[in-house]
């Protein structure tokens, strides 16, 4: 049986910690920023592990 695909996709977007959790980056930081405020804009750019679902 041949080896399973990555999905490309997924592998992009989440990288793995050491402990075995998923880490990713936040949404809503690419367009339409002039109406964010620069508290949430900060915020946006931590990154932070994926929940359990």
């Amino acid at each position: 049986m041949p080896k399973m695909k990555t999905n490309r996709a997924a592998a992009k977007r989440f990288k793995k910690t050491g402990t075995g959790k998923l880490k990713r980056n936040k949404a809503y930081k690419s367009h339409i920023l002039t109406k964010k405020s620069a508290k949430r804009k900060r915020n946006l750019r931590k990154a932070t592990i994926t929940d359990a679902t």
